[in-house]
């Protein structure tokens, strides 16, 4: 039998990658896949930049659209990154009847209904294991392993930029834009790092977990993203003073009145597993109503990590070649013709428990306006801090934890609380989710 021939498009880090752990596990691979696989051609803009893999027998061009039109080629690995030239590589080469295996989050969580659709038309596979949370193999466990269940929510640290600052920030009392700094050093994050901090890479992801636990289409342009760049010290040691710890968490759930979709700051018990997860690490909670919570945890980016996934969808591709295309497994686990639109919740909708630091004057009264203000709105506290008021200015920072809420009560007894004369600042407002 003949080996699959597959062209790469893209040989940076993961590129590079998954030329290395294809040509040093190829006979692994060959047993799982029951025929050869074969890295014949890549396309790179810049072939004179050194490279991490050894490219010895592999067709070299700075053309990428000679690999996607050329008729030998029956696997396109896209490795390109961004929504502009990559959209269009990929869909010409489902136009040429070619499966297609990318780590391109922002891609699928963008355009993935429409080259779903296509691929569909055209009978190929786009596979995209890799394109959430590194070398967990998410996508796999939702689309298969859980595929019993109905799944109620899901949970995930999942961008490891973000979960390294906010580690650095808790073990070693350093501030957000220093540890920042070594986080573009150890080259963690871009020099733009606005995907990574403000939550942007995270919904990418999140909105695909979301249309594959609960079967509707892709949209990202509903998802709520907020970052952690106004997570100070404060909030740090005083999370840890109440038994909880923050992380930059990707959440979705279904409820009555439609699907959460959201990312930002959220305070976790400590005592959760997946508060634990530290430095650059990803961790994925998912909860099922048959099999409760489980939780997946590894890297969730890195060369031979994120590689891990492209081979494993290479050779899922390999496996099923001669299957009728009608029998393989969904891109979002459900039937396309399945697919429910269940509208998403916008954030003021959204029902949950939050944290609020006030720095208010050390003065009789404060607190007491605070709690009439939070009970006009049906806030329940859960637990305050007062603290010692700070040195020579008279102010005093004021912790509250909450009970659950719909958050447009929230916003409005904010903007009540810091039109009072006594509260000095704008007040931060985490939000809190007990994963239990």
């Amino acid at each position: 039998m003949q080996s699959v021939k597959v062209g790469v498009l893209g040989l940076g880090t993961v590129g590079g990658g998954t030329v290395n752990v294809l040509s040093r596990n190829i006979k692994e691979i060959t047993r799982r896949a029951g025929r050869d696989i074969e890295i014949t051609r890549a396309a790179d803009r810049d072939l004179d930049s050194p490279k991490v893999c050894s490219l010895d027998g592999i067709a070299l061009t700075t053309d990428a659209m000679e690999i996607v039109t050329d008729p030998e080629i029956q696997i396109v690995v896209e490795l390109i990154g961004g929504t502009g030239i990559a959209r269009e590589l990929v869909l010409k080469a489902i136009e040429n009847g070619k499966h297609v295996v990318t780590a391109n989050k922002a891609l699928i969580a963008m355009h993935g209904n429409e080259l779903f659709a296509k691929a569909q038309e055209k009978g190929v596979t786009i596979a995209f294991e890799a394109a959430v949370a590194g070398g967990i193999p998410i996508i796999k466990a939702m689309r298969e392993g859980l595929a019993a269940n109905s799944i109620e929510w899901l949970a995930g640290i999942i961008n490891g930029t973000g979960n390294f600052i906010l580690t650095e920030m808790r073990d070693k009392g350093r501030d957000f834009a220093d540890v920042l700094v070594e986080a573009q050093a150890l080259g963690y994050a871009e020099a733009d790092p606005t995907f990574d901090v403000e939550g942007i890479d995270a919904a990418h992801k999140l909105t695909i977990m979301a249309s594959i636990a609960f079967g509707i289409p892709l949209q990202f342009d509903k998802a709520y993203t907020e970052g952690i760049s106004k997570i100070s010290q404060e909030d740090v040691k005083y999370a840890s003073e109440l038994g909880y710890r923050i992380k930059h968490l990707g959440l979705t759930r279904k409820t009555e009145r439609g699907i959460e979709l959201r990312v930002h700051p959220t305070l976790i018990p400590h005592r959760r597993l997946i508060a634990n997860v530290d430095g650059v690490m990803n961790a994925v909670l998912v909860h099922g109503d048959a099999v409760g919570p489980t939780l997946y945890y590894g890297a969730g980016a890195g060369s031979d990590a994120t590689a891990s996934a492209v081979v494993a969808d290479i050779i899922d591709i390999v496996r099923a070649l001669t299957t009728d295309p009608e029998n393989r497994v969904p891109h979002l686990a459900f039937q396309p013709d399945a697919l429910v639109d269940i509208p998403i919740l916008p954030m003021s909708e959204v029902v949950t428990s939050y944290y609020l630091r006030i720095h208010t004057e050390d003065k009789p009264g404060v607190l007491a306006d605070i709690t009439r203000i939070l009970g006009e709105q049906g806030i329940s506290i859960e637990a305050i801090l007062q603290k010692q008021p700070e040195e020579h200015n008279g102010i005093i920072p004021v912790i509250i934890l909450t009970q659950e809420i719909v958050e447009k009560n929230m916003n409005e007894a904010i903007s009540q609380i810091e039109a009072l004369d006594s509260v000095k600042d704008s007040i931060m407002r985490i939000r809190v989710e007990s994963l239990g």
